[in-house]
């Protein structure tokens, strides 16, 4: 199985988790003289199946991850933390960028000037260049995702 399949199926698990908790949250307590859209205990059962099932996956993953490394040299490890840095950066001088550029509204000239404390356009500089490493960087995760092999 290739990593990027494993990526899909550990993925699609934890959606189908989400998805049995909350039918059998709704079938935990039903009106008396009613049965229950399905049986909370088998929904309990295939939650406990797949929890099993996507714990290993990401536990293969990870060592994959570890193990593996992209064309450039770097391991896929550190190159997810280092893609979610950017990203989270970015997002970071996108929101104090956005929140500098706001429009400040005066009725009278006697109201307090609101000034900027930061450079907009520097922010949303570094923000974009934040994003196309974000950008290449993911790009050559997946390429790698399709080619790399699951670790037992």
């Amino acid at each position: 199985m290739k990593l990027g399949e494993a990526l899909k199926l550990r993925s699609d698990n934890l959606r189908r988790i989400e998805e049995l908790g909350q039918r059998a949250v709704q079938s935990a307590q039903v009106q008396e003289g009613t049965e229950p859209a399905a049986d909370p205990n088998e929904l309990i059962a295939e939650i406990e199946r797949l929890t099993f099932e996507t714990t290993s996956l990401i536990q293969r993953i990870n060592r994959t991850n570890v193990a593996t490394r992209l064309p450039d040299g770097a391991l896929v490890s550190d190159a997810l933390a280092e893609r979610d840095r950017h990203l989270a950066l970015r997002n970071s001088l996108r929101a104090i960028a956005k929140a500098a550029s706001e429009p400040q509204t005066r009725f009278l000239r006697s109201e307090l000037r609101v000034i900027r404390t930061v450079d907009t356009s520097a922010l949303l500089k570094r923000a974009d260049d934040l994003a196309q490493k974000h950008r290449l960087l993911d790009a050559s995760i997946q390429e790698a995702n399709w080619t790399i092999d699951l670790q037992d």
